[in-house]
Protein backbone atom coordinates (compact mmCIF):
# COMPACT_ATOMS: atom_id res chain seq x y z
CA UNK A 1 0.00 0.00 0.00
CA UNK A 2 1.13 3.57 -0.84
CA UNK A 3 3.13 5.48 1.97
CA UNK A 4 0.74 8.52 1.65
CA UNK A 5 -2.51 6.44 1.99
CA UNK A 6 -0.81 4.67 5.04
CA UNK A 7 -0.37 8.13 7.01
CA UNK A 8 -4.21 9.22 6.24
CA UNK A 9 -5.26 5.92 7.81
CA UNK A 10 -2.99 6.46 10.99
CA UNK A 11 -3.68 10.35 11.19
CA UNK A 12 -8.03 9.32 11.09
CA UNK A 13 -7.25 6.41 13.22
CA UNK A 14 -5.21 8.60 15.77
CA UNK A 15 -7.73 11.31 16.09
CA UNK A 16 -10.47 8.50 16.87
CA UNK A 17 -8.70 6.86 19.76
CA UNK A 18 -8.48 7.51 23.46
CA UNK A 19 -6.21 6.43 26.12
CA UNK A 20 -4.54 3.01 25.52
CA UNK A 21 -5.98 2.91 21.96
CA UNK A 22 -4.11 6.70 21.35
CA UNK A 23 -1.05 5.09 22.54
CA UNK A 24 -1.87 1.96 20.38
CA UNK A 25 -1.74 4.72 16.91
CA UNK A 26 1.02 6.25 18.29
CA UNK A 27 3.15 3.04 18.07
CA UNK A 28 1.66 2.50 14.73
CA UNK A 29 2.64 6.07 13.56
CA UNK A 30 6.09 5.72 14.97
CA UNK A 31 6.74 2.22 13.38
CA UNK A 32 5.59 3.43 9.92
CA UNK A 33 7.65 6.45 9.85
CA UNK A 34 10.56 3.81 10.86
CA UNK A 35 9.64 2.12 7.89
CA UNK A 36 9.56 5.13 5.64
CA UNK A 37 13.29 6.18 7.28
CA UNK A 38 13.97 2.75 6.25
CA UNK A 39 12.57 2.09 2.66
CA UNK A 40 14.08 5.91 1.70
CA UNK A 41 17.24 4.97 3.13
CA UNK A 42 17.69 1.68 0.94
CA UNK A 43 15.99 3.70 -1.81
CA UNK A 44 15.53 6.89 -2.29
CA UNK A 45 17.33 10.06 -3.51
CA UNK A 46 21.20 9.76 -2.28
CA UNK A 47 20.69 12.96 -0.75
CA UNK A 48 18.35 11.93 1.90
CA UNK A 49 19.98 8.41 2.90
CA UNK A 50 21.38 9.83 6.12
CA UNK A 51 19.17 11.31 7.18
CA UNK A 52 16.63 8.72 6.43
CA UNK A 53 18.29 6.39 8.42
CA UNK A 54 18.30 8.96 11.67
CA UNK A 55 14.50 9.01 10.76
CA UNK A 56 14.75 5.21 10.90
CA UNK A 57 16.48 4.95 13.98
CA UNK A 58 14.56 7.64 16.01
CA UNK A 59 11.12 6.24 15.27
CA UNK A 60 12.43 2.82 15.95
CA UNK A 61 12.60 5.00 19.82
CA UNK A 62 9.63 6.39 19.63
CA UNK A 63 8.20 2.63 19.19
CA UNK A 64 10.69 1.56 21.81
CA UNK A 65 9.42 3.95 24.33
CA UNK A 66 6.05 2.97 24.07
CA UNK A 67 4.55 -0.47 25.21
CA UNK A 68 4.08 -2.30 22.26
CA UNK A 69 0.35 -3.16 21.61
CA UNK A 70 -0.90 -6.73 20.59
CA UNK A 71 -1.24 -6.43 17.12
CA UNK A 72 -2.15 -9.47 14.84
CA UNK A 73 0.61 -8.86 12.07
CA UNK A 74 -2.19 -7.45 9.27
CA UNK A 75 -2.53 -4.85 11.49
CA UNK A 76 0.44 -3.31 11.54
CA UNK A 77 0.26 -0.27 8.93
CA UNK A 78 4.19 0.12 8.65
CA UNK A 79 4.02 -3.96 7.21
CA UNK A 80 1.52 -2.85 4.44
CA UNK A 81 3.99 -0.34 3.00
CA UNK A 82 4.69 -1.71 -0.41
CA UNK A 83 5.29 1.98 -2.32
CA UNK A 84 6.58 5.05 -1.66
CA UNK A 85 6.79 6.43 -5.38
CA UNK A 86 6.77 10.51 -4.40
CA UNK A 87 9.44 10.84 -1.35
CA UNK A 88 8.05 14.68 -0.91
CA UNK A 89 4.31 13.82 -0.97
CA UNK A 90 5.19 10.81 1.47
CA UNK A 91 7.33 13.27 4.10
CA UNK A 92 5.33 16.27 4.09
CA UNK A 93 2.19 14.04 4.83
CA UNK A 94 4.81 12.11 7.48
CA UNK A 95 5.22 15.65 8.87
CA UNK A 96 1.86 16.31 9.45
CA UNK A 97 1.49 12.60 11.65
CA UNK A 98 4.29 13.08 13.25
CA UNK A 99 2.84 16.67 14.81
CA UNK A 100 -0.69 15.45 15.52
CA UNK A 101 1.43 12.29 17.21
CA UNK A 102 3.02 14.98 19.28
CA UNK A 103 -0.77 17.00 20.19
CA UNK A 104 -2.05 13.86 21.11
CA UNK A 105 0.88 12.83 23.46
CA UNK A 106 0.82 16.18 25.04
CA UNK A 107 -3.13 15.49 25.74
CA UNK A 108 -1.94 12.16 27.38
CA UNK A 109 0.99 13.24 29.78
CA UNK A 110 -1.84 15.95 30.65
CA UNK A 111 -4.64 13.57 31.76
CA UNK A 112 -2.30 10.67 33.59
CA UNK A 113 -2.87 9.58 36.33
CA UNK A 114 0.10 7.77 36.84
CA UNK A 115 3.95 8.97 36.71
CA UNK A 116 4.64 6.01 34.17
CA UNK A 117 2.35 7.07 31.58
CA UNK A 118 3.39 10.58 31.72
CA UNK A 119 7.34 10.02 31.19
CA UNK A 120 6.35 7.58 28.71
CA UNK A 121 4.21 10.31 26.92
CA UNK A 122 7.34 12.57 27.63
CA UNK A 123 9.98 10.48 25.80
CA UNK A 124 7.80 9.81 23.19
CA UNK A 125 7.28 13.73 22.26
CA UNK A 126 10.52 13.97 22.22
CA UNK A 127 11.18 11.11 19.99
CA UNK A 128 8.08 12.43 17.73
CA UNK A 129 9.69 16.01 17.58
CA UNK A 130 12.95 14.87 16.71
CA UNK A 131 11.48 12.41 13.75
CA UNK A 132 9.92 14.97 12.84
CA UNK A 133 12.92 17.27 12.57
CA UNK A 134 14.74 14.58 10.24
CA UNK A 135 11.26 15.12 7.85
CA UNK A 136 12.08 18.49 7.90
CA UNK A 137 15.10 18.61 6.98
CA UNK A 138 14.80 15.83 4.06
CA UNK A 139 12.41 18.08 2.47
CA UNK A 140 14.88 20.90 2.48
CA UNK A 141 17.57 18.55 0.60
CA UNK A 142 14.46 17.42 -1.62
CA UNK A 143 14.03 21.39 -2.35
CA UNK A 144 17.55 22.13 -2.73
CA UNK A 145 17.97 18.96 -5.14
CA UNK A 146 15.04 19.91 -6.97
CA UNK A 147 16.33 23.70 -7.14
CA UNK A 148 19.98 22.47 -8.76
CA UNK A 149 18.22 20.31 -11.19
CA UNK A 150 16.27 23.02 -12.33
CA UNK A 151 19.36 25.42 -12.92
CA UNK A 152 20.89 22.81 -15.24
Amino acid sequence: MDAVRLISMSRRALSGGDGSRTLEEVWQAQALAQAIGSRLAVSGPPELRGEALGLTELAGRGCGVLDAPDLDPGDLRAAQLTELDDAREALLCLGVLLTDVGIALVGLASAAADEGTYWQCMEAIDAADESRDRVREMLRKLAAREGALRER
